[in-house]
């Protein structure tokens, strides 16, 4: 399995966007049942889309996802949000989103070994592999 964080789908989404390209070729050469994404990022990706003027992609996008085209949704738990806390207290950094957070309590939980995505804080949580090995 492969989790796909925020930053993957954004740049996937956003022809502008400097890992456009990248994000593309990784979807377009992995099987789509071999990725996971959370309810936490689809919701922080779908809101930053949006937020960037980017409404029909973010429409498109939340289609495909919700209706496991390109992925399959996993449904952040309780215990996950409450992990995700503890983390969220302890990595104090403001660039780090509690969804972030969560993320790393959800792929600990499913043991998931690689995260897609192009934010490098990623490594420093320590528990996953990062693709690609780009990642800023």
């Amino acid at each position: 399995m492969i989790f796909v964080d925020t930053r993957a789908w954004f740049s996937g989404s956003v022809a502008s966007d400097h890992y456009h390209q990248v994000a593309r070729k990784l979807f377009a050469s992995t099987d789509p049942q071999l990725l996971v994404t959370s309810d936490y990022v689809l919701d922080e990706c779908l809101t930053l889309l949006k937020a960037r003027g980017e409404n029909l992609r973010a429409i498109e996008l939340g289609k495909r996802v919700l209706e496991e085209r390109v992925c399959r949704l996993l449904w952040v738990e309780q215990e996950d949000v409450f992990k995700a806390w503890i983390i969220f207290e302890t990595y104090r950094r403001k660039d780090r989103s509690f969804t972030d957070c969560v993320s790393r309590a959800l792929t600990e939980r499913l043991s998931i070994q690689q995260v897609f995505t192009f934010d490098a804080h990623f490594r420093e949580f320590g528990n996953v592999t990062v693709v690609p090995s780009l990642a800023e």
